[in-house]
């Protein structure tokens, strides 16, 4: 069938494939991170934690499954804030004004950046709690 609201004149659009799609994604996806980071406090605030917990997560003194929970608690937090902020910014393209269902997107999308920050504290205590306390020992 073919789409009455299309000029039979007018092309359709390729499709990528390939290697191609691929550029493309990344480079749509490198955009998000940095309009995320321009528009978004709480986004620019968790990637300086993450500027500082990655590196420690590589030089840390632990097996190779700690260090990838380590590292994959952190990305957690960005994710799920990233996914946050697209949440609100859709809300706030659909109207500025309060309504109790923009409130209730909002608010899970929050939690779920609360619930990301609390696995990365909990993974990063459990794991690198026992190396500080035994490398605080050894200092004193």
């Amino acid at each position: 069938m073919s789409n009455p609201t299309r000029s039979s004149s007018v092309p359709l659009p390729t499709k990528r494939s390939g290697p191609l799609r691929a550029l493309f994604a990344l480079r749509h996806s490198c955009s998000g991170i940095v309009t995320t980071l321009r528009e978004e406090s709480a986004f620019r605030q968790e990637m300086a934690l993450a500027v500082i917990l990655l590196p420690c997560a590589l030089l840390m003194p632990v097996g190779a499954i700690e260090r990838v929970l380590l590292i994959g608690s952190v990305l957690l937090v960005l994710m799920v804030e990233l996914l946050n902020s697209s949440i609100e910014a859709a809300i706030d393209r659909i109207s500025l004004e309060r309504h109790e269902l923009s409130k209730r997107a909002k608010d899970c999308g929050s939690a779920a950046v609360t619930m990301a920050l609390l696995i990365c504290a909990i993974t990063w205590g459990v794991l690198c709690g026992p190396v500080v306390a035994h490398w605080l020992r050894a200092q004193l």
